[in-house]
């Protein structure tokens, strides 16, 4: 029997994790403008263009490898701890084991989940930096269970995505597409702070000041852990690391990277959070901070103005929503990738005898198309503010879509990306960390946040210790067509006060009786969407929400031509998957794609897991 608030191994088939150890929550330890021309930056840039080009190659040599040609690797070594958590009065699953803690601190001292979900997001903007953080920004969905039982519940959405400046336009970074990734002149307006603070004040029940004030006292010191370890080692960022004054005082204070298990300080961030934690949110839009971070971003080659930060606002609005074999599903708007969700989902509704077949070659088959039509659809996907025909978005939702979609699924063979009729070229984006939350009452938050690639901007401003967003690289650009003539999307270009495309998709699912079923999200970049997409048909499919969050995962988003499977994968699928067509690269599971966290509710009983692929544990109690 698994005791309330303990860690236990999650019951996976033999090649998963077998004989995971239990884990106790006891365990826990405390350009066109002037560009940076430190050596640390310039380590970077060839750094990032080297990988960007490696990336680019790996993908397209790929694209062409004949049927069955690659071969099917072993994974790299063994498997980071998989853990779930049985709960019955909350519990929070997010990437870090810290966090999850922080979180579930706060339900413990009387917070509910909302309080549970702001807290869990500062924490790692501190300690798991290189994913989200106060200069970045996201989305997340929130449910409010009903006040009596004659009533139903509500679920909103709160959009704090990055923004584009009021100096943005179409072309500017026609000429220097790195301007996009790294530097000043790729920070989007930072939303994160507004959308806790619009969550909080509609929803919060404990203080504003105690909910921060967890992350001033992490970020004053903490130990390194085994993800920012490896991260801060990585060849593409070890030389800001190491070089980089701003970076260097923080990550190699000695001269040397730190190691796991050594202390690290972030003090100016500690200070500046102390700050938000006394003055609030409004303290990083204007005043003493606000005016440091734009000093470095113009002395990077930024635009940011003290306008844009002053004149950020956060759209609040009901949840989009839809039905899924009598669950209803509650997930965000456009310019995220909810929409697109729904589609997949409304797709494999139609299949009569999916789940009591389950995962046969023939069903993994169907929902790599799925997801090929999902990212078909998603070219059809922007800002809704900045598109006159609001049909082509709200189209993508609806069952009708769907109806008109599902014959072309055809269970014999896969297509040619023309078939799938996508209007655009893919935007691929990148990085991010989710959160899912519920609490003793049913309220529930599905959180995602971002600074988008790995450290952002590869800014930081050293007088706050705030690292800021490359947000606008998820805007397209204009540019020559790919390979099948599609050009990108005119609808994503930057503009002013724009927000680029997103394939974040915070999710909340209810039983069909309207009782609360399921938090879940991801981080991954463009393999987020598909990625909550399979672990949705893996809970239904009778695995336990660590085991569906721990199986393998394919990939297919048209462009390149490929069909990317976890190691995880049987020989029997993939190659009735080559038999119909489908061009299957095989890759080491323990790469980290995307990230899901998940938490569900059955019979009274809270599981919540977080995914072993960037060493996330759950906490609950």
């Amino acid at each position: 029997m698994i005791k309330s608030g303990i860690v236990a191994a999650a019951s996976i088939s033999s090649h998963d994790h077998a004989g995971l150890p239990l884990h106790h929550s006891s365990d826990r330890k405390h350009t066109r403008h002037r560009r940076h021309r430190d050596w640390g930056l310039c380590f970077a840039l060839v750094a990032l263009t080297l990988y960007l080009a490696k990336d680019t190659f790996t993908r397209i040599c790929s694209g062409h490898d004949r049927l069955g040609s690659t071969r099917r690797p072993a994974p790299s070594g063994t498997r980071n701890k998989a853990y779930i958590v049985e709960a019955t009065h909350g519990a929070v699953a997010s990437e870090n084991e810290i966090c999850s803690e922080t979180g579930v601190d706060i339900l413990k001292a009387g917070g509910n989940a909302v309080d549970a979900a702001i807290s869990t997001t500062l924490c790692i903007g501190v300690v798991n930096m290189f994913s989200s953080g106060v200069g970045g920004g996201g989305f997340m969905t929130v449910r409010i269970p009903p006040s009596s039982p004659n009533t139903t519940s509500e679920v909103y959405t709160i959009d704090f995505r990055e923004m584009a400046p009021a100096l943005a336009n179409t072309t500017m970074y026609v000429d220097e597409p790195i301007a996009s990734i790294i530097g000043g002149l790729a920070v989007g307006v930072p939303g994160e702070l507004r959308g806790l603070e619009e969550a909080h004040k509609r929803w919060g029940s404990l203080p504003w000041k105690t909910l921060v004030q967890p992350s001033v006292d992490i970020a004053a010191g903490w130990k390194v852990q085994t993800e920012l370890a490896r991260r801060i080692r990585h060849e593409f960022f070890a030389p800001l690391m190491l070089h980089n004054p701003d970076w260097s005082a923080i990550f190699s204070p000695s001269g040397r990277l730190l190691e796991a298990g050594e202390t690290i300080r972030r003090t100016n961030l500690s200070r500046t959070l102390a700050i938000i934690a006394k003055e609030g949110p409004g303290a990083l839009y204007k005043g003493p901070i606000a005016d440091s971070l734009i000093r470095k971003v113009h002395a990077t080659g930024g635009i940011l103005s003290h306008e844009d930060l002053e004149n950020y606002k956060v759209h609040v609005e009901p949840a989009l929503q839809g039905t899924y074999r009598g669950r209803k599903i509650y997930t965000t708007h456009a310019p995220t990738s909810g929409p697109v969700l729904l589609h997949m989902l409304n797709l494999m509704e139609h299949y009569n005898n999916l789940i009591e077949d389950g995962r046969t070659p023939l069903n993994t088959h169907r929902y790599i198309e799925a997801m090929k039509f999902g990212f078909a659809a998603r070219t059809k996907i922007c800002d809704p503010a900045f598109n006159d025909n609001q049909t082509r978005i709200a189209e993508v939702p609806l069952k009708a879509y769907s109806d008109y979609i599902f014959p072309n699924i055809t269970d014999n063979q896969t297509h040619t990306p023309e078939y799938y009729h996508p209007i655009f070229d893919v935007v691929e984006d990148h990085g991010t960390s989710h959160s899912s939350v519920v609490d003793k009452n049913g309220m529930a938050v599905a959180i995602t946040s971002t600074v988008n690639m790995v450290f952002g901007s590869q800014v930081m401003d050293p007088e706050t210790g705030i690292i800021l967003n490359d947000e606008m690289d998820d805007f397209s650009t204009p540019g020559i067509p790919n390979n099948f003539g599609l050009y990108p999307s005119p609808f994503n270009y930057p503009e002013p006060g724009k927000r680029p495309l997103s394939s974040t998709t915070p999710t909340i699912i209810e039983n069909e009786d309207g009782s609360f079923y399921l938090a879940i999200g991801g981080s991954g970049g463009s393999r987020i969407f598909g990625s909550v997409f399979q672990v949705i048909l893996n809970l239904d499919w009778g695995m336990d929400v660590s085991a569906a969050i721990e199986y393998g995962r394919l990939h297919d988003q048209l462009f390149p031509t490929l069909v990317e499977a976890d190691s995880l994968y049987t020989a029997e699928i993939l190659d009735v998957l080559r038999e119909k067509g489908h061009n299957i690269t095989v890759e080491d599971i323990n790469r980290v794609a995307a990230v899901i966290q998940a938490t569900v509710q059955k019979d009274g009983i809270i599981y919540a897991a977080s995914d072993s692929r960037k060493n996330g544990v759950a906490a609950g109690y």
